[in-house]
């Protein structure tokens, strides 16, 4: 067995847990949308078409944000398609994928789910096909009170009230080619500070994202950022980082470092934001909204042929996660908490079937994959205050980042008064056959107990959930020694992602 250590202090605080960070991702793309979210006639579909037993996955995974509807999809989205009667609105082609959008499921429909789903609405922007006009006049159209023509339109169709979106992305992953509407750094900064600065005139609360690079190995990572900001700073609050991971030719050991690569993102974005900040001479800090990460496997989506009949929600990049691809997404979910102080919204996508945490079938079930476990527990206990903490552990070689440590955590705090305060410390094991004992000084925590430590692994390491067996692969809690004079082991199987939960007694 491997050892390994690390102190918890509530000096070492990184900054509040930002809800935010437990955000996901809803585009139409395949099957997310419709016989995902929305499937009328389902047996559990609601008087919304809603299905209730999606729902009821989405609140138990914990998700407090949701960005729509794109992603690709939004850049030649004409969000006038999606509202009125839903038998009068057009049937369009998507570029982006390949298929055709019904707009049978628009702007209405996803603002009752949100309601129904208890989440902040994050709405992107079309600005590939479309420009500073069309945004304010969505704007208006979603959150004017009335007596304007676009917010009477709003009312017309059925809601009175007002949608209320605070948090507008300008635009989805511009630097990229394959986007409809791909424009240049500086085409694009100023396109975004002009419709940041118009969509201010109407409401300065507004919270804007400005795209950044679409992954970190795009060639003009870097730059793309800098020319963005430098153009677009006083109009944005956030620029938008994008990640994906996957396990390529069976190094399963860079795989579960994935992390590493995402902290290296953020330090890199963080200081070209900052460098834009001290040459421009702000007073303002640009934060980072990771609105698009997961474990992706991309490399098999880009070997498939691709659908070429414009099919309605086709069965699209459907992963089936295993129990390594659960671990890697802890890994994740360790960076952005330690990370922030900057990163104060993240989105996983996607929310279901596509990429997705959740599964369902057309007139069938729904499940829960592999990965929905990490994301749950997290969402639940990571709350008040993140703690930084440094693990001492032994390492491993990786052929992608060389030596990486076998365990990497996070803590964070309740501060709560009476019998409420709580601590939870999230870990992983990357080591693919030695499990690892942790030693945790808790020392500047006195008086606190052990409530649980659960476990995600298998001893089949590629195990999945699927719709005939949807609890193969869950959390379970192992039984664990007390803490002794400030002091707790804890055992971490290889491959393992490990919940521990204390509580101050009393």
């Amino acid at each position: 067995m491997l050892h390994a250590s690390l102190t918890v202090d509530p000096a070492f605080r990184v900054a509040d847990v930002s809800p935010r960070t437990f955000g996901s991702f809803v585009e139409h793309m395949g099957r997310c949308v419709y016989t995902g979210i929305y499937e009328p006639g389902h047996p559990y579909a609601d008087e919304d078409g809603l299905r209730r037993d999606v729902l009821e996955l989405v609140r138990e995974l914990g998700v407090t944000t949701v960005r729509y509807p794109g992603g690709n999809f939004v850049s030649g989205f004409r969000w006038e398609d999606s509202v009125g009667p839903v038998a009068e609105r057009p049937t369009r082609l998507d570029l982006a994928w390949h298929s055709t959008e019904t707009n049978a499921f628009g702007l209405h429909e996803f603002h009752a789910w949100a309601a129904k789903a208890g989440v902040e609405p994050m709405m992107a922007l079309n600005l590939g096909t479309r420009g500073v006009q069309e945004a304010l006049d969505l704007l208006e159209y979603c959150n004017h009170p009335g007596g304007t023509a676009w917010s009477d339109q709003r009312i017309k169709n059925g809601a009175r009230e007002p949608f209320g979106i605070g948090m507008w992305c300008l635009g989805n992953e511009m630097d990229g080619p394959w986007q409809t509407g791909h424009k240049t750094a500086a085409e694009y900064g100023r396109l975004a500070a002009e419709t940041g600065r118009a969509m201010r005139m109407v409401d300065p609360g507004l919270e804007l994202v400005a795209c950044g690079s679409s992954s970190s190995s795009m060639p003009t990572f870097g730059a793309w950022e800098a020319t963005v900001l430098e153009e677009a700073y006083d109009q944005v609050d956030y620029i938008s980082c994008h990640a994906y991971y996957e396990e390529v030719d069976g190094d399963l050991g860079s795989f579960l470092a994935s992390a590493v690569d995402m902290d290296r993102f953020v330090e890199s974005v963080v200081a070209t934001a900052d460098h834009i900040r001290a040459k421009q001479r702000k007073k303002k800090r640009i934060n980072l909204s990771f609105d698009e990460w997961n474990v992706w496997y991309q490399s098999r989506f880009e070997a498939q042929d691709k659908p070429d009949d414009w099919a309605v929600a086709p069965r699209v990049i459907e992963d089936e996660y295993n129990v390594a691809d659960a671990v890697v997404l802890g890994g994740l979910l360790i960076s952005l908490l330690r990370n922030s102080d900057r990163v104060t919204a993240a989105c996983l996508a996607q929310l279901v079937n596509v990429i997705a945490p959740i599964r369902s079938e057309p007139g069938g079930p729904s499940w829960r994959q592999t990965t929905f476990h990490p994301f749950a527990q997290a969402a639940r206990h990571a709350r008040g205050t993140v703690l930084r903490v440094e693990p001492v552990a032994p390492v491993y070689d990786t052929a992608r980042f060389g030596e990486v440590p076998v365990v990497d955590a996070v803590a964070t705090h309740v501060a709560g008064g009476e019998g409420a305060d709580e601590l939870t410390v999230l870990a992983v094991n990357r080591h693919q056959g030695e499990s690892v004992e942790l030693a945790l000084d808790l020392r500047a925590f006195p008086g606190y107990a052990l409530v649980e430590h659960s476990v995600l692994s298998d001893p089949d390491v590629s195990a999945t959930n699927t719709q005939q067996a949807p609890d193969r692969v869950r959390p379970r809690a192992v039984d664990t020694a007390p803490v002794v004079d400030g002091r707790l082991a804890v055992h971490l199987q290889p491959v393992s992602w490990n919940v521990i939960r204390l509580r101050r007694a009393g």
